[in-house]
């Protein structure tokens, strides 16, 4: 073979292999694409609550003394009713006997000067006495009136600081701090302990203006029922409900007050803590896209839109909420739309790709399954 032929068939060769290389490369790359999936999403705000008796109150003495007796001890459960602690009791006591006796000899002295009266009219109208000693006489029964009604209001004022002198339950509860030891002088207006009824608590807390109209826009008996996350970041047990909404906005903060009752029937939850009430929600008809598919430029999120042609096209969206997996998008894509589903950060603007079609809801569930 003539060296000519030889280098000819070299050439061939040569060539035919930097095609089949540019053929190579020129194969475009796979990708699994999505289209968005429109769907009700659940989700849940949580917002900084403070939890109060059902019923909270304050103990004070109406009277001063020295406490006497002390019938019940700190987190003892007490009934309606029940004898709390006993203040100068003996003395008011003594008061009352005093003021019975005085307000009985205020009567008896009445009584005396009206049998008094009749003879003198009597003996007035034979012209025995003048009519001067009958005025004098009428005049000092009135004293004497005015003595009763005053003995009276004696007797029933100490009655009442005898009943005062003895402190009793308001209602059912558990007695708090006591911070009066007996022998201890009580001024009138102290504080002797607090009752706290915790069959039932309140969590307050505050929305903002714009959760507030959202709230009110939505499902709203559905919403009612809440949850309550606790310190140790664990949910109660037991659902709440949504009870009471203030009537306006707190000027300074712009939040408007809430209120949600729990049951407590196993006496968890105490007067003065804190927690977090949970508001389930659903974010009606929501664009959704997974996470994985979007990136981030200069805190703006971009995804890689799929054309009809296979060629990628970066573009920047709005995300209305975010979740653990998946975003919540506002705007900047449509349902019907095509985009990259993962690898992102080796594709680039204007690649065209082999695109291979993936359900977005059966890979989520995969994923949930995981």
């Amino acid at each position: 073979m003539k060296i000519s032929q030889i280098l000819l068939i070299a050439a061939c060769l040569i060539v035919t292999a930097c095609s089949s290389e540019k053929d190579v490369e020129k194969q475009p790359e796979s990708y699994e694409v999505v289209s968005p999936m429109v769907k009700n999403t659940p989700y849940s705000s949580e917002y900084v609550a403070e939890i109060q008796s059902v019923r909270y109150v304050e103990v004070r003495s109406k009277i001063k003394g020295f406490l006497e007796k002390n019938y019940v001890d700190e987190g003892q459960t007490v009934s309606k009713g029940q004898l709390l602690f006993s203040l100068s009791f003996m003395e008011h006591e003594k008061e009352l006997q005093k003021a019975n006796a005085d307000y009985k000899a205020a009567i008896a002295d009445l009584k005396a000067s009206e049998v008094e009266l009749g003879n003198i009219k009597r003996l007035v109208e034979k012209d025995i006495v003048s009519k001067t000693e009958l005025e004098v006489l009428e005049a000092k029964i009135n004293a004497l009136k005015a003595k009763v009604e005053e003995a009276q209001a004696n007797k029933e004022q100490v009655a009442l600081h005898l009943a005062f002198s003895q402190i009793k339950a308001p209602y059912d509860g558990v007695i708090n701090r006591i911070p009066h030891k007996v022998g201890s002088l009580i001024e009138e207006g102290d504080m002797l302990t607090s009752i706290s009824d915790n069959s039932e608590i309140f969590a307050y807390f505050n929305l903002s203006e714009v959760d507030y109209l959202n709230y009110i826009s939505s499902d709203e008996e559905e919403m009612k029922i809440v949850s309550l996350r606790l310190a140790n970041n664990e949910l109660y047990p037991h659902k709440g409900k949504i009870e009471m909404i203030e009537s306006e906005f707190d000027r300074e903060t712009g939040n408007i007050a809430f209120r949600a009752r729990f049951p407590n029937p196993d006496a968890i939850l105490k007067h003065g803590a804190n927690g977090e009430v949970v508001i389930n929600k659903v974010l009606t008809n929501a664009l959704i896209i997974p996470q994985k598919s979007t990136f981030e430029i200069q805190d703006k999120l971009y995804v890689f839109v799929v054309d009809k042609n296979n060629v990628l096209h970066q573009r920047n969206v709005i995300p209305k909420m975010r979740f653990t997996d998946y975003y919540a998008i506002e705007s900047g894509l449509t349902k019907n739309e095509k985009i990259v589903l993962e690898g992102v950060a080796e594709a680039k603007d204007g690649t065209k790709i082999d695109p291979k079609f993936v359900d977005l809801a059966a890979s989520m569930s995969a994923a949930d399954s995981q």
